[in-house]
């Protein structure tokens, strides 16, 4: 699976040698502590390479693509009035949106640490279960509703 990621922004992390990983730690970042933030992705890849039996890079990049919306809305001024206008998504803004969804939704769970919660989103994400793919869901049903005002659309 081919996620799109800026190599020239990130470098590949440390144990997997990945853009994606590397990606994610950095989105998962608090207060400048990155060694945390790296800690808890890798022990959620190690918590989901346990549980699936399978390559947590593999599923991660299976997660974010499912993740990841084809359409949103944007809202753009016409008239004296805002118009939701649905616009594609491309493609480094998509797998941001998908890790950024995964992420707040582990963060907003309650009971577990954080790499535990991010390894369970990152599985129902890989089933196409979970709160981040209902996000997306509702993201693309909000531009299914508003593909009247596709016209306004600006072009490029």
């Amino acid at each position: 699976m081919d996620l799109v990621i800026d190599q020239k922004k990130y470098k590949p992390d440390l144990k997997y040698q990945s853009y994606t990983v590397s990606k994610l730690i950095n989105m998962s970042n608090r207060k400048g502590k990155k060694n945390i933030s790296r800690k808890n992705i890798y022990k959620a890849l190690d918590i989901i390479e346990k549980q699936m039996k399978q390559e947590p890079l593999n599923v991660l990049e299976t997660a974010i693509a499912n993740v990841a919306p084809n359409l949103e809305v944007r809202s753009v001024r016409i008239g004296g009035a805002n118009y939701q206008v649905p616009t594609p998504v491309s493609g480094e803004r998509k797998v941001t949106l998908a890790m950024r969804w995964i992420i707040q939704v582990a963060n907003q769970k309650k009971g577990k640490s954080f790499s535990e919660k991010l390894a369970e989103e990152i599985i129902s994400a890989y089933k196409g279960e979970g709160t981040a793919m209902k996000k997306k869901n509702d993201v693309q049903r909000m531009a299914e509703a508003n593909k009247a005002f596709a016209h306004f659309a600006r072009r490029q």
